[in-house]
Order: structure tokens, then C-alpha cells, then sequence
């Protein structure tokens, strides 16, 4: 891999391996090469090799002479490298059919449901925004992406940011594990079915992107092994897992299931950071009380504020000062701009957090107003006949006549009031 790329816009070679990149009198140029793809021209950094004979490896291996700037870490120490983007895919017939149909079946499902659906949902200036916008009944969107065709994970960030802005909630569904969308945007993964079966009643069961919380405390006798040593380790741990992997098992979670339920607020998007890495987090959808129980637990989700001081881009970034080497070693490292994904495990993604005590707040009964119920109320009455009366609560009973409260028991104690004695002696 070349430790430089040439600049198209300015017409200039650039060395990575220096911290001027070569060119002391552009002190905005790191910055420039290194924003997202989504917001710079494609063609602004090509290939050195390219550049100066016309061809490179990577093109004999279906990869465009444009490049972009990622860091790697290797052996403990961080460098910029040069990345091959990809060539730009065409949807094939059958990816096309796939994508068609999983739309309709989306609205179909939505509406069936008492939902509104809107197919190929356009914003005010006329740019598609989402593939299916599917309306709850308390005004909730959720932006449907199927996604069957390669796809950049800048243009999944790009795209889910766009409709974030427009307060559409995106969901991406997938049938690969190796997609860009895994990860990187509230997702879910079904399997491998053509366009027909798709179109048709078959369920479709999720199978990634959608977890259940678990809770447990780390004993010898756990059901499940320390996650942490694979033994016990004596503390707690909370974690989200498939449902085929909860104690007890959860029944599965299928496309037209979570169509509904999504719009309806039972499923809501997640974000866990790692408890070691905060940079790193998992994405997936879960049940409303899951997530709502995760953040007693352990606060919202945090929110980095924008305005508050960055790092430099290139804080931890190692100059090595090297020759600037315009061979393309594409080929000989296995490091591309979207190299494919490993298969994810089921492993992955739990979110894993582990703490020595569960919070003391967890096992605080909320406080709450007292009711008066029907026994409260009857001795609140009592003690108010008893002051009156000038006699004890005890004391206290119903007239034999009309009900009333009177001194009954006590020992100036009578068994009707003074008006139904009356009115008995007068009938005498």
C-alpha cells in the first residue's frame, strides 16, 4: 500500500508519513483529506501509481483509482493510510426484485395494521428520503431502508443522519452479516429469501438486530458462564442477547412483527457503548421496557456535545517520515476501504456491562400518594362522631334506627339515637 495519494484538486503529491504531509503552506490540508466521502467530491484523492503510469493492482481487482484516508493501528502505534474505494454497484435484476418487494411488503404489513405507509417518501425538495415511511398511531416514524445491494457505511451514516434531521427514526434490514448497515445504524438482519418468497405470507424471523436485556449475578450455580473468565466471578452483570439466548428463551421477533411494533413504540432503537470503550457501541432495537429498565440502571444515553473541545485529528497519529512511495500494494495487505465484514458471532454486540453492587436506587420503592380507602374512611368518621360525643373512638357504633353514629358501646351507651327513641314511644 502506497504511503502517499495525489491530490486532484491542487495537483499535488501528498506523504502521509509526514506531519505536514509534505506541504508546510497548507495548514488545512490533513483536514481536508480526511473528511467523510459523503461530504467531498469522490475523485479528489487518487491513487499515486494510478497518477503516474495510468493504471494500478487494484483496478485489475474491480477497485476505482479513488482513494480515502482511514487511520490503522498496528503493533500499538497509529498511521494514516490510503484506502481503495470501491467501484460504484449497479443493483442487479434480482437485487432489485428483492428490494421492490420487501417495500411492499412493509406497507402492506403497516397498513393491514391500521398504519400509515408511504412508499418511496419524499422530503419538501423532492429528494427520496426513506424506501418505506411507516406513521404510528402517536405521530412515530420509522424510515424502512431494504437494503440488498452493497452500500458505503458512509452513505448508511449519511443517509440515517438525514432522516434523524427530518425526525424520522431510521431502520435498515438486511440479509447479509457482512452488510455496512450492521452496526452502524438501527438495523435488523432477516435470512436469504428470493423475491417471491419475500412477496409472499413466509414468515421472516429476525435474526440479528433485535436483543433482550439479561441480568444476572456471576455465581458458581449461574446458568450462564463469568463472561468475563468464563467461570464466576461473584459480581453482576447486564447484558442484551438474541432471544434464542435469553434464560428463559424469547420467542423470535419477525420483519412484519417488528413493522408494527416499532411504529408503535414496544421496540425502540438502542445505542450501548462498550463499559471499557465508550467509543465503541452496538446498535440494535429491544423492547420498550428493556430499555427503559437499562437506563434506571445506568442513565440516557449520552449525547456528546458538539461544541465542547475536540482532540486534533491527528492526536494519537504516529509520523514514521518516510520516502514518499507511489507503488500501489494493493493485494498485498488486506486492508481496503470496505474490506468485507467478518460473520458476526452471537457473541457480538451484548453491550456488556459488569458492576461490583446493583445500584441502590434499583430496589427503591417510588414514593406514592396516599389514597383514602373505605377503611380509612370509616375511622376517620368514627373519631369525628367521638369527639362530638365526648367519647371514645371505640365507643362508637350505628344507631339501631337510622344508622347514624352514637355512643353505643360505651358505658353511657344507648342502642338507638334520641329521634328513633322518641318517635318509638310515641307510637306506645
Amino acid at each position: 500500500m502506497a504511503n502517499g495519494v495525489f491530490h486532484t484538486a491542487y495537483g499535488i503529491e501528498i506523504n502521509l508519513t509526514l506531519p505536514d504531509l509534505g506541504h508546510p503552506d497548507r495548514p488545512g490540508l490533513l483536514a481536508e483529506i480526511t473528511t467523510p466521502i459523503d461530504r467531498r467530491e469522490r475523485d479528489l484523492l487518487q491513487c499515486l501509481e494510478h497518477h503516474r503510469d495510468g493504471a494500478c493492482q487494484a483496478e485489475e481487482d474491480g477497485r476505482s483509482p479513488w482513494m480515502a484516508i482511514r487511520r490503522r493501528t498496528l503493533g500499538g502505534r497509529t498511521t494514516w493510510v490510503a484506502a481503495h474505494l470501491p467501484v460504484r454497484h449497479t443493483p442487479t435484476a434480482e437485487e432489485s426484485a428483492k428490494h421492490r418487494a420487501m417495500k411492499e411488503r412493509i406497507a402492506r404489513v403497516a397498513e393491514r395494521h391500521g398504519l400509515q405507509a408511504e412508499v418511496e417518501a419524499r422530503a419538501v425538495d423532492g429528494r427520496i428520503r426513506t424506501d418505506v415511511l411507516v406513521t404510528g398511531a402517536s405521530g412515530l416514524r420509522i424510515g424502512w431502508e431494504a437494503q440488498y445491494s452493497p452500500i458505503s457505511a458512509d452513505t448508511v451514516r449519511r443517509r440515517s443522519r438525514a432522516a434523524a434531521e427530518r425526525g424520522i427514526v431510521p431502520l435498515w434490514v438486511t440479509d447479509s452479516d457482512r452488510s455496512s448497515v450492521v452496526e452502524r445504524a438501527p438495523w435488523a438482519r432477516v435470512d436469504e429469501f428470493g423475491w417471491r418468497e419475500i412477496a409472499s405470507s413466509i414468515a421472516m424471523v429476525v435474526r440479528g438486530g433485535v436483543r433482550h436485556l439479561q441480568q444476572w449475578k456471576c455465581l458458581p450455580s449461574s446458568q450462564r458462564p463469568c463472561p468475563d473468565n468464563g467461570s464466576a466471578c461473584g459480581r453482576f452483570h447486564a447484558a442484551w442477547h438474541l432471544p434464542a439466548l435469553c434464560l428463559p428463551a424469547k420467542p423470535p421477533t419477525e420483519v412484519d412483527e417488528l413493522v408494527v411494533a416499532s411504529a408503535d413504540g414496544e421496540f425502540a432503537p438502542m445505542r450501548v457503548p462498550r463499559q471499557c470503550d465508550p467509543r465503541s457501541v452496538s446498535r440494535m432495537w429491544v423492547p420498550a421496557a428493556d430499555r427503559d429498565r437499562w437506563h434506571e440502571m445506568f442513565g440516557p444515553e449520552e449525547v456528546q456535545d458538539p461544541s465542547a473541545d475536540q482532540p486534533p485529528a491527528d492526536a494519537d497519529i504516529t509520523y514514521t517520515r518516510q520516502e514518499l512511495d507511489a507503488t500501489c500494494r494493493y493485494g498485498e495487505e488486506t486492508f481496503a476501504f470496505d474490506d468485507p465484514r467478518p460473520r458476526r458471532g452471537t457473541s457480538a454486540g451484548t453491550g456488556l456491562h459488569t458492576f461490583d453492587e446493583v445500584p441502590e436506587r434499583l430496589f427503591t420503592v417510588p414514593r406514592q400518594e396516599r389514597r383514602l380507602t373505605a377503611v380509612d374512611a370509616a375511622a376517620a368518621q368514627r373519631q369525628a362522631a367521638a369527639d362530638e360525643l365526648g367519647c371514645e373512638a371505640w365507643q362508637i357504633g350505628p344507631c339501631a334506627g337510622c344508622g347514624t353514629p352514637i355512643n353505643r358501646y360505651g358505658g353511657r351507651g344507648v342502642h338507638a339515637c334520641h329521634p328513633c327513641r322518641a318517635r318509638v314511644t310515641g307510637r306506645r
